[in-house]
């Protein structure tokens, strides 16, 4: 096929629509410019539920063995259970999922061994090059004078459920009625393992692994795509709810009353659940647009908060550069250094699940420690010029009194009792809005204010 890689190989992965934009014979071309860019000996592959993955996944492998690379295929998996394979073997790895895009839609999330990233700047701009340079010629080469590799199939779900039992203690936790609704994608496969055991009773959601996602996106992040887990706790009288996407790295949570709680609010619960572990201290990483409310729980805590631009990319350099014990992001993805710095949301819906039944009160009185401030959420705007709307809000708040400005990501604008930033979309023309405030009132009026710039 003729691919125009430029449209399926973005910042941080692989993703594009099946067949259109890539196919299994592009995919052989990725698995052998994967083994040579890694320079490995062997290396890792999973994938999700998706009709397509299969078949574009064992394409990558062929790629890689004709390299004289050996694969070991763990089949069906979450995300993080790929990196929980690339971790515990020490093996570069590629995970075969479009997250939580529609059914149409693939992908390549690429790490080197021990789970480290692989994006732009650390390997994905080679691969590409090397893909695009073979397309333009006779296809890749095989190594010379080498053996094929071996591939070979291996479970590793058991053992990853075990290792994530590991690390939180549930021993002592009080039982709890636990609705998860796994958007017909790949929880539907490790929850019922990694849960096995504990004193839950589960009411399973759309466990039915199914990659046209017959009920809803597997997006929880969008309100639209929880409003059934939020009924269903209402009505079970659960203790709490658990949603994850489509390829079960990102997790999300609501409480007894089905009311959503927010990322950010999580993210300093397993912070401080993170610091007592390390006898309250450690360096954790927030991305730019979580609340304010992480950094003063870590301080609180003992620990030593970190700002960050938005990416796991940059979350992930920085905890392996300061040698943090937790990151988190306010779009429910979870980091931890006890699992090679990668992110998995399963981990932290077990530290969830140790906080609530470690102590009797409800969910919704348990995160208001951590939901201190009054959040827009994310606003996207489509707009024509970014760099101009972003030029017109530096010009309407610079030199207010008490009013700060930074561009580490984006435009953040900062005073005593509200902020707010405002980014620019890397593939689509949309500038996004995150403001936060002590009050609604307070948030509401800033956030419009800096609606009318964007959106004039």
């Amino acid at each position: 096929m003729a691919a125009d890689l430029s449209q399926v190989v973005k910042a941080y992965d692989v993703r594009g629509v099946v067949p259109d934009q890539w196919d299994e014979p592009l995919a052989e071309l990725f698995g052998a410019a994967f083994a040579q860019v890694t320079a490995a000996d062997a290396i890792v592959i999973g994938h999700d539920m998706r009709p397509s993955s299969p078949g574009l996944s064992r394409a990558f492998a062929r790629g890689a063995a004709v390299r004289g690379v050996d694969v070991t295929e763990i089949g069906l998996c979450s995300t993080d259970q790929l990196y929980y394979a690339s971790g515990a073997l020490n093996l570069p790895g590629a995970m075969f999922t479009a997250s939580h895009n529609p059914a149409q839609y693939n992908g390549i999330k690429m790490c080197r061994s021990g789970a480290a990233p692989v994006g732009q700047d650390s390997g994905l701009a080679e691969i590409r090059e090397l893909v695009e340079s073979w397309l333009d010629g006779d296809g890749a080469p095989a190594t010379a004078d080498a053996t094929p590799g071996k591939i070979t199939q291996r479970d590793t779900l058991e053992d990853y459920a075990a290792h994530l039992r590991g690390l939180v203690d549930l021993t002592a936790i009080r039982p709890l009625k636990v609705v998860v609704d796994a958007g017909n994608g790949m929880g539907g496969h490790t929850v019922p393992t990694v849960f096995a055991g504990l004193p839950l009773d589960l009411v399973p959601m759309y466990f039915e692994l199914d990659g046209t996602f017959p009920n809803h996106e597997a997006n929880p992040l969008d309100p639209k795509n929880i409003v059934d887990l939020q009924r269903r706790v209402r009505e079970e009288g659960a203790d709490l709810g658990i949603a994850f996407d489509g390829d079960a790295d990102r997790c999300f949570v609501v409480d007894e009353n089905g009311d959503p709680v927010s990322p950010s609010a999580i993210t300093a619960l397993v912070a401080s659940r993170e610091l007592a572990k390390h006898g309250g201290k450690g360096t954790v990483i927030h991305n730019l647009i979580t609340s304010w409310s992480v950094p003063e729980v870590v301080r609180e805590n003992g620990g030593t908060p970190i700002r960050t631009r938005v990416g796991h990319s940059f979350i992930k350099a920085e905890m392996a550069t300061t040698g943090a014990i937790f990151g988190g992001e306010h779009s429910a993805h979870y980091y931890f250094a006890d699992f090679w710095n990668a992110d998995t949301g399963m981990l932290a819906a077990l530290h969830v699940l140790a906080a609530l039944g470690g102590q009797q009160g409800p969910l919704s009185q348990l995160v208001a420690t951590y939901d201190r401030y009054a959040g827009s959420g994310e606003i996207n705007s489509t707009v024509d010029d970014q760099a101009g709307r972003l030029a017109a809000i530096k010009e309407a708040y610079e030199g207010r009194e008490g009013v700060t400005l930074d561009q580490l990501d984006g435009l953040t604008v900062t005073a005593e009792d509200w902020w707010f930033n405002v980014r620019a979309s890397n593939t689509e023309p949309l500038l996004r809005l995150n403001a936060e405030a002590k009050d609604e009132a307070t948030m509401a009026k800033v956030r419009d204010e800096a609606l009318a710039i964007i959106r004039v």
